[in-house]
Formats: structure tokens, C-alpha cells, sequence
């Protein structure tokens, strides 16, 4: 086993770590946030999910000498973004992930859950996660309005490196984020010291409560955006690249790591799409059958990322919360992109999806369950009269 390792899988390994975590981990926060999180429990969330989703690669790639990458629900903590504040505070929100992990591992076990969360119209899942992404996308445009000499360095960033090479393109307004932080905001006197005291990994057990709300309003949604925005396309990833292994186990362990980071604050672990197709190709190792060392050094990336993440987390509380915002949009913006197309591409069900888009995205709350939730069902009882009009 350790004969397969080679610099170029290793070297693979980390930019796919380090793409998967600087693209999208403001995301995370920012999704945290919005479900009541304390900046301790966000920070504390952050971490519980970089060390799971390390430790799940590892174990999963290891065992199966495959190029297992996974990766945070970025879709998830997007629709957290857009849900808000829940009834019953941040306890409810992790008494939905939890709720979410357990359906993801029974996914995995029971091929009817899977079926039916493969079933569901992919127009009508798509225009909902489109609905979810549009707030966030928004962001950037709205940092700008808020300070040009703020918010435009990092939109140009994004912009301008893209064009070259759209994988950087995130972590390259990251930088230009960073950048703004150190010359263009003031920084209260005693933020250094703060910064260095929060160098200590951050722990924080959360005690769940389980409610309607919170299962109805969190739990289903995220579940079903992260496994058809997330494991299902992750399996694809492997499948496209001649790795063709059962998806249920895959499921099954990506649910149990989940359900050990949720009490912790972490909202769900997958499989990965993008960084999957990073460590599973032929950059990664000429030989296939070396290739699942990039997902472990990956996998490594991640854990000691997540054990700095007190003091990323710290770092960002000092930005105007509009910044970091703009990071998470420019983020969301190819994914936004791709759901749209998805939701409006078949005619028969093009009425369907905008409903679904328009309720999700309006994020009306009613009794406690956010607009993603009522989105997918009002778009799905217009595809339902639609079809049964149509026979």
C-alpha cells in the first residue's frame, strides 16, 4: 500500500483539499450562523465537519483503495443560509442534522429511501436547490453597493482568475477577501490577542432537541439536496472515471460520519463532486490504481484544517458580515448556474419548476418549516395536475 504513494497523487491531493475547503467553508459559516449559532458553535461545527470528512476519506479510500474524495454539503449550508433563524435555537437545527445523518445511513441500507430520494422530478430538485442558491448569489453584487472599494476586489478577483483557471477562481477571492481584511478594514485594538487565543481547536457538544419544525423544515430538505445535489453526483464522478463500486455502503459511511460531527455542530458529510473528479483522474496518478492516495492526502488537508478552525473562524468574525457573504455567492454562482439550467431544461415540467423556484427562493417560513420546503411541494403538486392533465 505505501508503494502506491507517489508526489504527483499527494501533490493532487492537497489542491483538492484545499479547493474543496477555501471554496465553500464560508459558506458553512455563514449557513451555521443563520440557524442560530453562536460564532463558538459555527467554529466548533466547521471543524467537527473537516475532521469527519477527513477521517471519512481516509478510512473509505483506504479499505477500498478507490478515490473516495468527500466533502461538506455546500447545497446544505446554502439552504441553512436561506432557512434563518429556527424555533428552539441552534439545539433544533442539530437535532436535524442528526435526523438528516440517520436518513442518510438508512439511504444507504434500505434501497427504497434511496429510490424514492432518486425519484423525486430532477427538474423540481434542482429549481428548489436554485431557489436555496439565489439569496447567496446575490451577495456579491450587494457588497459592492455596500463598499466598492471593498466588495470589488473581491468580485474582480473572482472574475479575473477564473478566466484563466475556474478552479482557483473561489480561492482567489479568498485571498483578495484577506487582503481587504488587512488594508481596508480597522481592526479593534485587541484583535490580535483574540486571533491568538483562538488557536485551540473549538469543541462544543450541543445538546439536540427534536421538533416538527426542525425535522420538516431542516432535516428532509437537507437531506434531499445533499443527497441529490451531493452523493448521487459523487458516485457518477467515480462512475465516469472506470470506478464502479456500490453507492449504498458509500452512503452508509458518509450517514455515521455525519451522525459523529452533528452534535458538534456539523450539518452533513458526502460524497464529493468536483474534488472527486480532481483526485479520480488521470492528474492524479497515471495508474487508477493508485490514485485513492490523493483522496487520503485529501483527506489530511482537511483534518488540519478543521483543527484550525477556531482561528479561521475568528479571523473571518471581524469582517463586515456582507464580505463574507460575497465569498460564499461568488462560490455558489457555478452551481446557481447549473441547477437553473437543470430546473427550466424539459418543457412538460417547466411550470412546475418555477413554482418551486419561486416559492423557495421568496424563503418564506410558515409554521417554523423554511421555503425550501414548500417550494418542492407546491412545485410538486403542479408536475402531479400537470401529468395527470397531460394522460
Amino acid at each position: 500500500m505505501l508503494r502506491d504513494i507517489s508526489p504527483q497523487s499527494i501533490f493532487m491531493g492537497l489542491l483538492a483539499g484545499f479547493v474543496g475547503s477555501a471554496s465553500s467553508f464560508a459558506v458553512v459559516l455563514q449557513g451555521l450562523s443563520a440557524v442560530g449559532a453562536t460564532p463558538q458553535q459555527a467554529a466548533s461545527g466547521l471543524m467537527a465537519l473537516s475532521i469527519s470528512m477527513g477521517l471519512c476519506a481516509i478510512v473509505l479510500s483506504l479499505k477500498t483503495r478507490l478515490p473516495i474524495s468527500i466533502a461538506w454539503s455546500t447545497p446544505g449550508a446554502a439552504l441553512l443560509a436561506t432557512s434563518g433563524a429556527i424555533e428552539g435555537g441552534f439545539a433544533v437545527a442539530v437535532g436535524a442534522f442528526i435526523v438528516c445523518a440517520i436518513l442518510i445511513i438508512i439511504s444507504g441500507v434500505w434501497k427504497p429511501l434511496g429510490r424514492a430520494v432518486a425519484g423525486i422530478p430532477a427538474p423540481l430538485a434542482n429549481a428548489m436547490l436554485a431557489g436555496v442558491l439565489l439569496g447567496l448569489c446575490l451577495a456579491p453584487v450587494k457588497a459592492v453597493a455596500f463598499d466598492p472599494l471593498l466588495g470589488l476586489p473581491i468580485a474582480i478577483a473572482w472574475l479575473v482568475v477564473g478566466r484563466f483557471n475556474r478552479l482557483l477562481a473561489v480561492p482567489a477571492a479568498l485571498l483578495a477577501f484577506i487582503a481587504v481584511m488587512i488594508f481596508g478594514v480597522d481592526f479593534p485594538e485587541n484583535a490580535l490577542s483574540d486571533l491568538s487565543g483562538s488557536i485551540a481547536p473549538p469543541v462544543e457538544f450541543v445538546m439536540p432537541v427534536f421538533t416538527l419544525g426542525g425535522l420538516v423544515g431542516i432535516a428532509l430538505p437537507l437531506f434531499i439536496v445533499t443527497m441529490a445535489s451531493q452523493n448521487i453526483p459523487g458516485t457518477a464522478v467515480l462512475r465516469a472515471n472506470d470506478y464502479d463500486t456500490p453507492p449504498g455502503p458509500l452512503f452508509t459511511v458518509t450517514g455515521i460520519f455525519s451522525l459523529l460531527s452533528a452534535p458538534f455542530g456539523g450539518h452533513a458529510v458526502n460524497l464529493a463532486a468536483i474534488t472527486a473528479a480532481l483526485c479520480a483522474g488521470k492528474d492524479a496518478h497515471p495508474d487508477p490504481a493508485k490514485r485513492y492516495w490523493a483522496a487520503v492526502s485529501g483527506g489530511v488537508f482537511y483534518i488540519v484544517f478543521g483543527l484550525l478552525a477556531g482561528l479561521v473562524t475568528a479571523f473571518i468574525s471581524l469582517a463586515p458580515g456582507i464580505l463574507i457573504e460575497a465569498v460564499a455567492g461568488l462560490a455558489l454562482i457555478g452551481a446557481f448556474a447549473g441547477s437553473a439550467v437543470a430546473a427550466f431544461r424539459e418543457e412538460d415540467a417547466r411550470e412546475a419548476a418555477a413554482v418551486t423556484f419561486i416559492v423557495t427562493a421568496a424563503g418564506l417560513t410558515f409554521y417554523g418549516i423554511s421555503g425550501a420546503f414548500w417550494g418542492l411541494l407546491a412545485g410538486g403538486l403542479i408536475y402531479l395536475l400537470t401529468h395527470l392533465r397531460n394522460r
